[in-house]
């Protein structure tokens, strides 16, 4: 038995429990179907088979699992850090154990490959486990002294908060939101995307099996228009966590503006890889190549815009095409496969309409750009490189989200910074050179969120992330994510007998 025949076989028993009992929603700790029944089909991108039926949740759902946080909150708020410490590392524990489970529903849920997802789930774990070690100090402030006063800050969880995650890897995109938002002392409410809602029920259940208090964590199927819609509205929630499309972020800010929620956007990019002449360009190829053909391309951090110097502009493209031409693409679960089918039909056409654009725009393709017949017949497109782009062009400008690079010469630094920035995105940039002081000038003056110089996205979780211009609000990470799920309080002692002007008297 081969390798992927193997993986096939583990799979379907891990699917078979939805199959059978589809994929319900977690409210007050207890499995629900949706309030008037209703499901919705989730099909697997690798043949467009149905997988499982999910509970279709509306107003009514994300009523009921809103106030479940809000009667849950009171007596998780006041946990002690250490006992919700404990407790997020049981779950990062429970997570490990079902590694392997996680991993293989995802990939026929998503179509992302094994060779990453194999990750997700550890990487997962990662998220609780560094929040966890940080609950105990998540209400510490900090001592301001003034003339004549001494303040002192502290922080409090901001209440129940919804969460709404994208499919493209869902499981550990759900971990990076709601691990923090529970170490915080918040409860959460989460609605996962309709095209893979398969690991977020595994995730609730992992979390409550370890021992979560029932409540604290809701979990809603629905689509956007409806449980989502309800979500952003209902009062009780007090805070969204949100990642996907920056429209959907525009709505979602409208949507909550009469409750005045707190949000949080991390949206979409079109994030520029900048290769001076100067720079390790086999490195930099590879980096570039990783960038935007792992994660089938679907990926808010994709390198989708390679800007190159023209003196090395032909050398280095070739390579890139050379490297994207021997990526495998196949079957999800076949260890060798790099990309996987893209999540679903109507996203497929949407990539593939873009690549009917790039060609009509007059850009050359240099490698890929068709849909490639893989196993099962599903959603597969080839890693596409374009060459002799220009930055007006719409596969330049326009968040294709698929494995599609497109590459751009530059003459000099003013010119890369130039084509850098003009765009609507601002979520990363990648810069190659060997020249120290550029990188500062450049980096300085790059309008994004995040860079790596020299290196491809490697997350250090400390580290704040989040984007400008269209590509968000606000920085998750460290800190910085209790910044969103707590409120700041400031209390002023006066340490004399300081004059009080007298009115009246």
């Amino acid at each position: 038995m081969s390798a992927l025949d193997d993986n096939l076989k583990k799979a379907e028993a891990y699917l078979e429990r939805f199959r059978k009992d589809g994929v319900l929603n977690q409210i007050g700790g207890e499995a629900v179907p949706a309030s008037d029944g209703t499901t919705f089909e989730t099909i697997s991108p690798i043949d467009l088979k149905p997988i499982a039926k999910v509970a279709h949740g509306k107003s009514k759902d994300i009523d009921r699992a809103a106030r479940a946080a809000k009667a849950a909150f009171r007596d998780w708020a006041a946990m002690p850090g250490d006992a919700r410490k404990k407790l997020l590392h049981k779950i990062a524990d429970a997570i490990v154990a079902r590694a392997e489970e996680i991993a293989f529903v995802e990939c026929m849920d998503t179509g992302q490959a094994l060779k990453f997802m194999a990750k997700a789930a550890l990487r997962g774990a990662e998220n609780f486990r560094f929040y966890a070690d940080r609950a105990p100090s998540a209400r510490d402030g900090r001592t301001l002294y003034g003339p004549g006063q001494v303040n002192m800050t502290t922080r409090a969880p901001i209440g129940p908060v919804g969460v709404i995650t994208p499919w493209n890897t869902p499981f550990m995109l759900s971990t990076w939101k709601i691990a923090p938002a529970l170490a915080a002392g918040c409860t959460v409410v989460h609605k996962p995307a309709e095209f893979s809602p398969l690991t977020a029920r595994l995730l609730v259940e992992i979390a409550e099996e370890a021992g979560l208090p029932k409540g604290v964590w809701n979990l809603v199927n629905g689509m956007g228009e409806d449980a989502g819609k309800a979500l952003t509205e209902h009062p009780d929630i007090k805070a969204i966590g949100f990642v996907g499309e920056s429209r959907t972020g525009s709505m979602i800010m409208k949507q909550g503006a009469e409750t005045l929620k707190r949000v949080h956007f991390e949206l979409g990019g079109k994030n520029p890889v900048i290769v001076f002449a100067d720079a390790d360009l086999e490195r930099a190829a590879d980096a570039a190549v990783f960038m935007i053909y792992s994660l089938n391309g679907e990926r808010c951090t994709s390198s989708s815009r390679l800007l190159v110097e023209a003196s090395v502009y032909d050398k280095f493209t070739a390579l890139v095409a050379e490297k994207a031409r021997r990526i495998k693409v196949g079957h999800p679960l076949d260890p060798a496969t790099v990309v996987g089918p893209l999540i679903h039909p109507v996203h497929e056409k949407k990539v593939l309409e873009y690549i009917s654009i790039g060609k009509a725009e007059g850009a050359t393709v240099a490698a890929g750009g068709e849909k490639v017949q893989g196993p099962g017949g599903g959603c597969y497109v080839g890693p596409t490189l374009f060459t002799g782009a220009n930055n007006n062009m719409r596969i330049a400008r326009e968040e294709i989200f698929g494995p599609v690079l497109t590459a751009i010469p530059f003459k000099d630094e003013a010119e890369a910074l130039e084509i850098a920035n003009d765009t609507t995105y601002g979520l990363t940039g990648y810069l190659w050179t060997a020249d120290v002081t550029r990188a500062l000038r450049f980096t300085e003056a790059l309008e994004a969120g995040m860079i790596w110089v020299n290196s491809e996205n490697v997350r250090h979780l400390p580290t704040p992330f989040g984007g400008v211009k269209n590509s968000g609000i606000g920085r998750d990470g460290g800190d910085w994510s209790f910044d969103f799920y707590m409120e700041t309080k400031n209390i002023a002692f006066a340490t004399g007998a300081h004059a009080i002007a007298k009115l009246g008297g």
